[in-house]
């Protein structure tokens, strides 16, 4: 390892810190919560003085890397097959960069990934670290070869259970780091409920776990009362012909827009009075922290981490999973009570502020990663 040069601020406390040359892998680098996960290690860990390198099969955000100063390798690993010849030229190719680049940690992010991790570990003889953003399925080939990395980050404690008592991982490999976020980049936009059409958002990749299906179907009874209210669905995925068919299904296209894509998620959450995530599994929920950053009043499933952000009737309301009649009770229960939605949204970005930032996140990986290589 390199040691950092004390001239260039890179002392905290007392304590010199070893720099590292870090290789973040990722299936692709498309709007979501790795990517941004990804995105706030990287600024953290240069603001530290590390050297950061990005594996990955390229994606929309990956400018957003260079521009932090991280180093990109393209890699064929764009595949959810935990056994797929794209593992095994990925690993060839990484094979010759981690010895021109001298690389310390290779940091994983998903099952794929946590295989080519596992890959370079063996026979490289790299320190493999990996995340678990949420919930794996019980697979007898996870059992078999779990490939978790020597040490394992879970982003919530709900995660932490599952790893433990779902895959039996040694309680000691695990580190609860939740996730955190740069919380002086999101701003609350314009103040809740202004003008006569509320606006109800979510921000989620279009999977079925995400649980759009019900916030749609939560949608038509709102409107039944709140005939001018708005839905903002921002993401893209495989759910996009199924809920597009839905929307039109239940004769409420006029108040439903999808946006597949965003530079910038700041943009939207501005737009947005109130925040849903209606998820029937969730590590803890990436775009929920920045809604409520934002102050924005949120409602969530009761479910995983969400229910360890949203505290019910508190900074938020929490509501039973897939279920659209309560997820409709408790949406016009905020628009009809503005200043109680205010409150939450207060409530919420104190919480946030007070318990996710990015510098505290940084940090304890950063222990992680020293903790492995020495």
């Amino acid at each position: 390892m390199r040691r950092v040069d004390n001239s260039a601020g890179s002392i905290r406390g007392d304590r010199e810190v070893d720099k590292m040359r870090i290789l973040y892998i990722a299936n692709h680098l498309n709007t979501g919560g790795i990517t941004s996960y990804l995105l706030n290690l990287t600024s953290g860990m240069k603001k530290r003085g590390h050297d950061i390198f990005i594996a990955s099969s390229e994606g929309e955000c990956l400018n957003k890397f260079i521009d932090l100063g991280a180093y990109f390798i393209k890699i064929p690993i764009k595949t959810k097959k935990e056994i797929s010849p794209s593992i095994l030229f990925s690993y060839f190719k990484l094979k010759k960069e981690l010895k021109k680049n001298k690389i310390d940690i290779v940091h994983s992010n998903s099952r794929t990934t946590q295989v080519l991790g596992c890959f370079l570990h063996k026979y490289e003889n790299v320190v493999h670290v990996s995340t678990c953003h949420g919930y794996f399925k019980k697979r007898p080939l996870r059992l078999i070869f779990p490939c978790w990395g020597e040490k394992v980050i879970a982003i919530s404690g709900q995660v932490k259970e599952h790893l433990i008592s779902d895959f039996k991982v040694n309680e000691e490999k695990i580190r609860l780091i939740n996730n955190g976020i740069d919380i002086g980049r999101f701003y609350a936009g314009k103040e809740l409920f202004i003008g006569n059409a509320p606006v109800i958002g979510i921000i989620a990749r279009l999977s079925d776990v995400k649980g759009h299906i019900y916030l749609i179907k939560a949608m038509k009874i709102v409107l039944d009362k709140f005939p001018s209210a708005k839905l903002l669905v921002v993401g893209e995925g495989k759910m996009y012909n199924v809920l597009t068919k839905l929307v039109k299904a239940t004769n409420i296209k006029q108040s439903v827009e999808f946006i597949a894509y965003t530079k910038d998620t700041r943009v939207e959450l501005a737009m947005m009075d109130i925040f849903v995530m209606p998820s029937l599994a969730e590590g803890l929920g990436l775009s929920l922290m920045e809604a409520m950053s934002c102050g924005k009043a949120v409602v969530g499933s009761d479910v995983g981490g969400i229910k360890s952000l949203i505290k019910n009737n508190v900074n938020g309301l929490l509501v039973k999973p897939a279920d659209p009649e309560s997820l409709a009770s408790a949406i016009i229960q905020l628009i009809s009570n503005p200043e109680k939605a205010r409150i939450y949204g207060r409530e919420a970005a104190k919480f946030i502020s007070d318990n996710f930032s990015l510098d505290k996140m940084c940090e304890q990986t950063e222990r992680v990663y020293l903790e492995c290589v020495r």
